[in-house]
């Protein structure tokens, strides 16, 4: 199974055995060992991959335990701290990670009850814990988008400076994503305010802002629904306005070209976006990500370095059933790999970071 396949077995797993699970214990058998297993992929009986109950004597602590740790190359890589499958997660059940995380070469922390996953690092000071995650994971309510995410913790794909690197946008666009969901259901008084003093001349009193705490949440209902509808009848129609670039030929370095009206739209699909944003994160730790850009075409979504069409990073070909990633040689002679899903990307990891490598 895939990643995502072995979440939404987890997550059935979750929905039926979670009434029973009465301890922290049952519920790391159950459904945290599954987890760094089937979906990180490390062997969990295995103790130079995976050491439970991991001590580290920290300062006059002595002899205190961390749930799991999760090595690679014999070097201390994740470390782990496990509750009860419904305890609420907070900063609170997090103090021996804070103090492993600080004596360890461990860049990566999650804090677990089995369903809900936090992921932190330490974007705010060097070797210490934030106390904000960077990435969470909901087993019960599966954010698709955090998949990507989750791949660059497994064994096969673990490159812990590219997660670093990516943690701190992912971090912030959460965090922004909250605020704007508890403004949009439920509007603090600033808020409403903003939005009041910019359509409404008079006077802002308590019975105009009650109002306008009613309209302005109206109002993000409407202009989400607006936003979706608008998405769907551009799918529909064939006529999405995401790229108006024709296909450049070889030897256009900058120039692009407008697609005239009448012309067929070439349509930008979420798993061009999706599996450029994975490539971007696997070679954003050797060029700066602003370098990295993208053209679509009516045959093949090409990534860039420099937006210059002789700097070809890779093409992803996903316009027919089975989906491919083209890749370049030194002679940027582009060879086509078949991939079943997007995650698949990741599996060349190697090869993209050298192409982009070759341009500097």
């Amino acid at each position: 199974m895939g990643l995502l396949d072995e979440l939404y077995s987890l997550s059935a797993k979750i929905k039926q055995q979670a009434v029973i699970i009465q301890t922290e214990e049952a519920t790391k058998s159950a459904f945290v060992m599954p987890f760094i297993n089937k979906v990180l992929g490390y062997d969990v009986f295995d103790p130079t991959e995976v050491t439970p109950e991991f001590i580290c004597d920290v300062g006059t602590k002595k002899g205190e335990k961390i749930d799991y740790a999760i090595l690679k190359s014999n070097e201390i890589q994740i470390l782990v701290e496990c509750k009860k499958i419904g305890e609420p997660l907070n900063v609170n059940h997090a103090s021996q990670l804070f103090r492993y995380f600080h004596v360890t070469n461990a860049r990566i922390s999650i804090l677990t009850n089995g369903q809900v996953y936090k992921f932190f690092t330490d974007l705010d000071a060097p070797n210490k814990m934030d106390e904000k995650p960077f990435l969470e994971l909901d087993l019960l309510d599966i954010d698709e988008n955090v998949v990507p995410e989750i791949v660059k913790l497994t064994k096969s794909a673990f490159d812990v400076e590219s997660i670093v690197n990516a943690a701190g946008e992912l971090k912030y666009v959460s965090q922004i994503k909250k605020i704007f969901s508890t403004q949009f259901n439920n509007p603090e008084e600033d808020f409403v305010k903003f939005f009041a003093s910019r359509v409404y001349d008079g006077i802002l009193t308590q019975k105009v802002r009650e109002l306008f705490a009613t309209l302005t949440k109206k109002a993000a209902t409407q202009w989400l629904n607006d936003q979706v509808n608008e998405r769907l009848k551009s799918a529909i129609s064939g006529t999405a306005q995401i790229s108006t670039i024709n296909e450049p030929k070889e030897d256009d370095t900058e120039q692009t070209i407008t697609v005239a009206p009448e012309a067929e739209a070439i349509v930008t699909t979420e798993n061009e976006i999706e599996g450029f944003h994975i490539v971007k994160s696997i070679i954003r730790t050797v060029v700066e990500p602003s370098r990295i850009s993208h053209r679509d075409t009516k045959s093949y979504f090409g990534i860039l370095l420099d937006d210059n069409n002789r700097k070809p990073i890779c093409r992803l070909h996903f316009n027919r059933n089975q989906m491919y990633i083209g890749l370049f040689d030194v002679d940027k002679k582009e060879t086509r790999y078949p991939i079943e899903v997007l995650d698949d990307i990741y599996l060349h990891s190697d090869h993209i970071k050298s192409t982009a490598e070759s341009y500097n």
